[in-house]
């Protein structure tokens, strides 16, 4: 299984501290948020993992990942995304990418407590969504769903109550999704639609969910953005990351006080 991070957009919420770099570049308690959806990753057992991201941050994101986890057995790869296009897009600029594996997409800037490494292993096919229950579901995607977990309705912020479950950012597709994304069509908002390709695969009975019990942040405004920091701190979740991580960041850090102690000299 190959691995999809989005981390492009512009983040207006979030003005004036994404004025100078990505919000996904944006510090959670004791280190950059990228880090979170990376571990997500890295713990289901991806090695391979495509970061795509916007033409003005490419090199903050270059400069930091480039080659942090190469000597761990962990390759990043880089793609330019100029305009967001919406997020099936990423499965169509990643196609080569993919070249025929399952593949697992990410949301930059969402955080989880779960490991969904046993679900990542244990994939045979179709696609896998996660859900949490929310009090507000009119914001988000949603899903309703049999006591099987086979899902039975995907809707887009629904204006009339069809289920309080959302639709998290980490999503688990078969081969088939790059040929999907490229036959939608584009919404109202000339984007295409994550939801349009859930239901591509619910038409084709493929379409199967997890509710997750741990915390998912959305670090997307100045509140949740601090709210993120302390809950990763009160429980510990800087402390679950995979261990080739861990010692890429130590490595990094020790490497950049040694540069920092020669400018001294």
């Amino acid at each position: 299984m190959k691995g999809i991070i989005l981390a492009g957009g512009t983040a207006t919420r979030l003005f004036p501290l994404t004025a100078t770099t990505s919000k996904q570049l944006l510090p959670v308690y004791d280190r950059q948020m990228i880090f979170y959806p990376l571990n997500t990753l890295v713990q289901g057992g991806v090695r391979e993992i495509l970061m795509i991201v916007a033409p003005e941050h490419s090199g903050q994101f270059l400069n930091l990942l480039g080659s942090l986890l190469k000597n761990h057995g962990i390759q990043i790869y880089f793609e330019v995304q100029k305009v967001p296009r919406g997020l099936p897009e990423a499965f169509v600029i990643g196609e080569s990418f993919i070249d025929g594996d399952s593949v697992a997409m990410i949301l930059g800037d969402n955080i989880f407590e779960d490991n969904f490494s046993e679900t990542m292993k244990g994939f045979k096919g179709g696609a896998h969504i996660f859900l949490k229950k929310v009090s507000d579901p009119e914001r988000f995607g949603v899903a309703s769903f049999d006591a099987d977990g086979k899902v039975i309705e995907v809707v887009e912020k629904p204006e009339k109550f069809i289920s309080d479950h959302a639709i998290v950012g980490f999503y688990i597709y078969d081969e088939t999704v790059s040929e999907a994304a490229k036959k939608l069509a584009p919404s109202k908002r000339k984007e295409t639609e994550i939801t349009d390709l859930h239901r591509h695969y619910l038409n084709n009975k493929q379409l199967r969910s997890t509710v997750i019990g741990g915390a998912w942040l959305d670090a997307g405004t100045y509140d949740s953005l601090l709210e993120a920091g302390s809950i990763v701190k009160e429980r510990g979740m800087h402390k679950n990351f995979h261990p080739a991580i861990e010692s890429a960041i130590a490595e990094f850090n020790e490497e950049l006080k040694n540069l920092a102690k020669k400018k001294l000299v």
